[in-house]
């Protein structure tokens, strides 16, 4: 039994420790503050029990229930993790930021080792540092700050003192504020009162790292005019006049859904991830075997080497063929076709060469390509969806060429997303649809609360096939890839997201 003390970072999943990943895994429990973003919980075993202990405004006595059970004050946190501590669990308790940094940690520190229970704390990026920085503003900076002063925003009363603003605006270097947007107008004043002049930089950044991050840039002055909200950070000091923009993560600040089938999904989130997106994964649709049980495609495999060509229009059927010959000898003569560059990785990745690939990445393409291909009108074998569209083997059949469709595979509905999740898709920036099947299973969804899903803001194709079909629809098809392949695709959103840029 360990019950640990996980630093959740400032916001963004992607600056949550490996270690603090890893513990989520095998967690039993996981007690998390309410500004967690929902794809750091999505790390949890699946079979992790989790609550909510996120303290709000105007908070009661009720104690820490399961997700949704509303507010709990820190003595009831402190007895939950003693009291699952000591029933033998793992308990992962998930702070924003670091543990130890005005997040209370240490009191439940304190109550665990009165209590006997073992405790680890790991630490956390803490949003006092990152959250200037996402923003574009050092804390130090070489001839303008030496040091830097983390503060809460209280500013006294009656019963307790507060924040000595007085001697802080004496010492120099860079202030930071954490929690301190209610009372932001004393402080400004407190401060210029005590000597800092009512032109020097303030900065506030709110949701920090965030796709929803957003950036005032003020003086002291005009601090208290400031109207973003909570959680914000409050920077004051010559380095808050920085401007400092970087061009490495061209899609930060955008949330991007992705409705691939999730044996899919990972190369095109990984590529997005890498350039500075937010993602969220909402798998619409699932792979899987023919009706049949595959019963035809292997009676069509066990024959493939009298064909002249196979021919690929999806990355799906590569594998369900691949798994069924002994060894590339199987194929005999055959030849192999790609509709594009993505299904040629795909059976490269098995270890198979396509022979023929067209310029124009779509059935249409494949067919006109084929016209060019040695051993005209001869037969060729067409492994495919059970919904694939009719123009491939049309086409060809029409220039002369003998077609054996096999069904290899099939699309199917995917479960209903959690409610949560679909909250989250009101607010995302871009849906990127891959294929027609997806944009179906979209525009009839619901989530597990039987709720439609919201319809998208803007909406991104891998290509024309979907662009049309998204169209056909009535959503709104801003970005296409020219090319379509996941580099095609992301390449498509950078430079939509420039062209929008003021």
């Amino acid at each position: 039994m360990t019950v640990y003390l996980v630093g959740a970072g400032p916001g963004d999943p992607g600056l949550l420790t490996r270690r603090g990943a890893a513990l989520l895994a095998i967690a039993d429990v996981v007690v998390y503050d309410r500004l967690i973003d929902r794809a750091v919980l999505g790390l949890a075993h699946p079979g992790a029990l989790l609550i909510d202990a996120g303290k709000r405004p105007a908070t009661d006595d009720s104690p820490a229930g399961e997700v949704g059970a509303g507010p709990a004050r820190q003595g009831h946190i402190n007895a939950l993790l003693v009291s699952h501590g000591r029933a033998g669990r793992t308990v992962v308790r998930l702070k924003g930021g670091d543990p130890f940094l005005f997040g209370r940690g240490g009191e439940e520190a304190q109550a665990l080792q009165a209590a006997g229970v073992p405790w680890e704390v790991v630490p956390g990026v803490t949003s006092a540092v990152a959250v200037p920085e996402a923003a574009g503003v050092p804390v130090t900076h070489r001839g303008l700050s030496t040091s830097v002063t983390v503060v809460t925003g209280h500013v006294g009363d009656d019963t307790a003192p507060g924040v000595d603003w007085e001697s802080l605006a004496r010492v120099g270097g860079t202030l930071v504020i954490l929690m301190g947007m209610a009372t932001r107008a004393a402080i400004a004043d407190r401060l210029m009162g005590a000597g800092l002049p009512p032109e020097t930089p303030a900065s506030v950044v709110e949701w920090g790292t965030m796709r929803a991050q957003r950036v005032a840039r003020t003086t002291l002055r005009g601090l208290a005019s400031v109207t973003l909200g909570s959680p914000s950070v409050i920077v004051v000091g010559a380095v808050a006049g920085l401007v400092l923009e970087s061009t490495a993560a061209p899609l930060a600040g955008r949330t991007v859904v992705v409705t691939r089938a999730p044996e899919q999904s990972d190369p095109l989130a990984a590529a997005l991830l890498a350039a500075g997106a937010r993602v969220l994964q909402l798998p619409l649709i699932s792979i899987e075997a023919a009706a049949d049980g595959g019963a035809a495609l292997r009676r069509a495999v066990a024959e493939i080497g009298q064909y002249d060509w196979v021919a690929f229009t999806s990355a799906n059927a590569v594998g369900p063929v691949a798994a069924l010959l002994r060894d590339a000898r199987s194929l005999g003569a055959a030849r192999l076709a790609a509709v594009g560059r993505a299904t040629a990785e795909a059976l490269e990745s098995v270890h198979l060469t396509a022979d023929l690939v067209p310029d124009r990445s779509s059935a249409e393409g494949l067919v006109d390509a084929f016209a060019r291909a040695p051993a005209p009108g001869g037969r060729v074998l067409f492994p495919r969806s059970a919904s694939a569209r009719p123009t491939l083997a049309a086409g060809l059949r029409a220039k002369g060429w003998t077609v054996d469709e096999v069904v290899a595979y099939r699309t199917v509905p995917g479960p209903p997303p959690a409610a949560a999740l679909a909250d989250e898709l009101a607010g995302a920036d871009v849906v990127i649809f891959a294929s027609p099947s997806t944009i179906s299973a979209y525009l009839a969804g619901r989530d597990d609360a039987g709720r439609p899903l919201a319809a998208p803001k803007a909406v991104a194709c891998i290509g024309p096939v979907s662009a049309q079909a998204a169209r056909a629809a009535g959503l709104p098809v801003e970005i296409e890839a020219d090319e379509p392949s996941v580099e095609g695709l992301v390449a498509a959103l950078v430079a939509h997201r420039a062209a929008a840029r003021p």
